[in-house]
């Protein structure tokens, strides 16, 4: 088995999951991988099951019933990962909008740089590292993470970035059970509250490039909850003890 797992949610993926497998599968680092598939119409669920017999000890399916949510799904990834004792784990995307070999950049951020948590960033030094995206879609998704910045203190760059490797102590400590929005707000609150346990981020550069295969599962509900999620949160903070991380060998 190997020491890291990657988690990707899926919803009508079928376009993408078994070049993404196969990719993520041949990079010279061994990661293992979890699918977790929420009732996709289109037998994305499928084609995992028929790879699990290349890959038997390596690919992982979790099947839900419905579409539940992006947040929930990694909550249910994060606790099936912590029962098999993996020390690093990965959230990552089916549609090759994360570079998987990047996975290897994230890694060393963790095991080498110190990082608890490496966040693939899109926009490290106010660079915009996005292709294919619509430039309205661009500067929204750039300047939203600046007002998180703004109104949390969180010092990062690409807040919403799901790109993103957790040292196994981080989901041990945050109360997995506390966190709760499900959509792209998810990735804030994972990230801030990381953040108030006393553990660091790290950002690495990436280039985000737009899916080209399937259909984009962004929304404006899904916007909506981030924007007003992020003075939720900040505001529930100033009533909160949070965990805090504790010195190695403790």
């Amino acid at each position: 088995m190997s020491d890291s797992v990657i988690i990707i949610p899926t919803y009508n993926e079928r376009e993408n999951i078994e070049n993404i497998i196969r990719t993520v599968f041949a990079l010279p680092k061994e990661f293992d991988m979890l699918v977790v598939d929420d009732g996709s119409p289109d037998g994305t669920a499928a084609i995992v099951q028929t790879l699990q017999k290349d890959f038997p000890d390596r690919l992982h399916l979790i099947e839900r019933s419905g579409k539940l949510g992006l947040g929930t799904a990694y909550l249910t990834g994060f606790r099936w990962a912590l029962e098999r004792h993996y020390r690093f784990v990965f959230e990552m995307d089916a549609d090759f909008s994360h570079p998987p070999k990047d996975l290897l950049n994230l890694y060393r951020t963790l095991t080498e740089q110190g990082a608890d948590v490496a966040i693939g960033s899109r926009y490290v030094n106010n660079v915009i590292n996005v292709v294919n995206w619509p430039v309205g879609r661009v500067l929204m998704s750039f300047f939203a993470s600046k007002y998180v910045r703004l109104i949390t203190g969180l010092k990062v760059n690409d807040t919403t970035a799901g790109f993103v490797g957790y040292h196994r102590t981080v989901l041990e400590t945050i109360e997995l059970d506390k966190i709760r929005f499900i959509g792209y707000a998810f990735q804030i609150e994972m990230k801030f509250t990381a953040f108030k346990c006393g553990f660091t981020l790290q950002e690495t550069p990436i280039i985000f490039v737009n899916r080209e295969l399937g259909v984009s599962k962004m929304s404006g509900g899904i916007f909506s909850e981030a924007f007003f999620g992020v003075v939720i949160l900040t505001v529930s903070s100033w009533f909160r003890k949070f965990p805090q991380k504790q010195p190695a060998g403790k």
